[in-house]
C-alpha cells in the first residue's frame, strides 16, 4: 500500500526529500522497477524545486503519473493532461495551495517535518490509480 510505504521512506533514517520518497514508496507499492538512476531524477524537485514553489510532493506524485500512464510521450493523448489536472485541484481541495512554502507554514513543524503534506499526496494518487488501475511496466 501506497500510505505505508510513504511512511517507510519519509523516515528520517532514509532522509529523502518529499519528491524522492514519493517516487521510492511508488516505485515499491506499484512494483515500478525504477533503477537507482530514475529515482535520482527527482533529488532536485524537494523543498519546491529549492526555491519553494511547486510542493515536491506533488512533483513527484505526477512523475508517478507520467510512468504509470504515458506509453511513450504525453502528446500522444489528453490522459497525462487530464490526471495532471485532477490531482492538482485534489491535492489543493486537501491542502488549500500546491506552494512549498505556504504548506510548510501551515503543515511543517520540526518534529514530523512535511508528513502530512506528503501523506495527502500519497492519499491522493492511491485515489487517482485505484481508479485508473496499474499499467502493466515493461521490464
Amino acid at each position: 500500500m501506497l500510505a505505508d510505504a510513504v511512511k517507510k521512506y519519509y523516515d528520517k533514517s532514509y532522509d529523502l526529500n518529499c519528491a524522492e520518497t514519493i517516487l521510492y514508496a511508488a516505485n515499491e507499492a506499484y512494483g515500478l522497477n525504477l533503477d537507482k538512476k530514475a529515482l535520482k531524477t527527482m533529488a532536485a524537485f524537494g523543498g519546491g524545486m529549492a526555491i519553494e514553489e511547486t510542493c515536491g510532493a506533488l512533483t513527484g506524485a505526477l512523475a508517478v503519473l507520467g510512468i504509470l500512464y504515458v506509453e511513450d510521450r504525453a502528446h500522444e493523448s489528453d490522459k497525462i493532461k487530464e490526471l495532471t489536472k485532477e490531482f492538482f485541484q485534489k491535492f489543493k481541495d486537501k491542502l488549500s495551495t500546491d506552494n512549498c512554502k505556504k504548506l510548510k507554514e501551515l503543515y511543517r513543524n520540526d518534529e514530523i517535518r512535511c508528513s502530512r503534506i506528503v501523506s495527502a499526496a500519497a492519499e491522493v494518487l492511491s485515489e487517482i490509480v485505484d481508479r485508473e488501475g496499474l499499467k502493466k511496466q515493461e521490464v
